[in-house]
């Protein structure tokens, strides 16, 4: 029995006009209901829920405005769980709608509650169907991409597999559709993208930036040891299968907590730390946790339990973390031993601004 995340986009559910196509669905469907007729345990994580919106609310293109794409959300996600919902009984399956943000796997409470929850559907045999809370997620607050919210989902459900389910039939070295573009079948690592102009293969039908996204996810799940497979939609079954089609990632590390997971790879941080070498020396030599001494400046307004960057004296990110102050209580704190703010301030000022258990170096100087 293998655990496997299957990841779908927009492009493969909807049709020209951009609504929700029922039958590309309702194949998707029949394919994970066979699979888990084999034994396996399946995962989807599914665009669309915009498109789903349109219909309904009379529009005839996808809004522009966040607004707007938030309100097709809000009424297209139940259309699209209710058509899953529809679909998967037809197998004798029940389905559950989860709803992620960034905070269900950044902060230890939340992203513990949502593993809980993922044990308890998969205990009870239930399908989850996973998409981020696009009402009411932000651009400052969402992961970006289904692509990358599947890698995650991949990683807190502990997946054997990760599927990304396109409407290529894989990874080229060139444009899909020229004269001798190839098909990479296998990535064992970074060095196997090199030579690949990734902005030339993402104009293709994926959209602008659409491979770059499922490359990332990629390398996150194969940072956490799951495999990943990229495929067309139409060949959904034969991956599931185990055939080899598509391209195939193949894992580059192993496990580690969820959240340092998205640390490593997060586009945004609420604000930065800047350190000195010392403090660069002990995060990225020492494994060391960061303490007031080593840090010369805070930039950005944040509060305790916030992502920050952590900034060397050239400018390079050398690490992301969890941070254990307000940026308004730091600056008093800079360049002080902990001994010295506990005897002035407290005994609650003894604590790191970053334990090493919230902290991911992402660069090495």
């Amino acid at each position: 029995m293998s655990r496997v995340v299957v990841k779908v986009g927009s492009s493969s559910l909807t049709t020209e006009s951009g609504g929700l196509d029922g039958d590309r669905l309702d194949a998707l469907v029949d394919v994970m209901a066979a699979a888990r007729a084999r034994g396996d345990e399946v995962v989807l994580v599914s665009s669309g829920a915009i498109a789903a919106g349109l219909t309904p609310l009379q529009l005839a293109r996808r809004p522009r405005d966040l607004a707007s794409q938030q309100a097709a959300a809000s009424v297209g996600q139940g259309a699209l769980i209710a058509r899953y919902s529809e679909r998967f009984s037809v197998h004798g399956l029940v389905v559950g709608q989860v709803l992620l943000t960034v905070d269900d796997v950044t902060r230890r409470s939340h992203y513990r509650n949502a593993y809980q929850t993922f044990a308890k559907l998969r205990e009870l045999g239930v399908v989850p169907v996973v998409n981020e809370n696009d009402t009411v997620a932000t651009s400052e607050i969402r992961f970006g991409d289904n692509d990358r919210l599947a890698a995650l989902v991949a990683h807190l459900v502990h997946a054997d597999l990760l599927v990304l389910l396109s409407d290529v039939d894989g990874l080229h070295d060139g444009h899909p559709d020229e004269p001798g573009s190839r098909l990479i079948a296998e990535v064992r690592g970074d060095d196997d993208l090199e030579g690949v102009d990734v902005a030339r293969v993402s104009a293709s039908k994926v959209g602008t930036g659409g491979m770059v996204t499922k490359i990332e996810a990629a390398r996150i799940a194969t940072e956490a040891g799951i495999p990943v497979v990229l495929t067309a939609a139409e060949r959904a079954a034969d991956a599931l299968a185990g055939d080899a089609v598509g391209t195939r990632f193949l894992p580059t590390g192993r496990r580690r907590p969820t959240r340092l997971l998205w640390l490593a790879h997060a586009s945004d941080t609420q604000g930065a730390l800047h350190v000195d070498d010392g403090a660069v020396r002990a995060l990225t030599m020492r494994k060391a946790s960061l303490l007031p001494a080593g840090i010369t400046g805070v930039t950005g307004t944040f509060s305790a339990g916030d992502p920050v960057g952590i900034v060397a004296a050239d400018g390079t990110v050398v690490a992301r973390g969890l941070v254990n102050y307000d940026s308004a209580e730091l600056p008093p704190m800079l360049g002080r031993s902990t001994r010295d703010l506990a005897a002035e301030l407290g005994a609650d000022y003894e604590r790191e601004v970053v334990h090493r258990d919230d902290l991911v170096v992402v660069a090495k100087t």
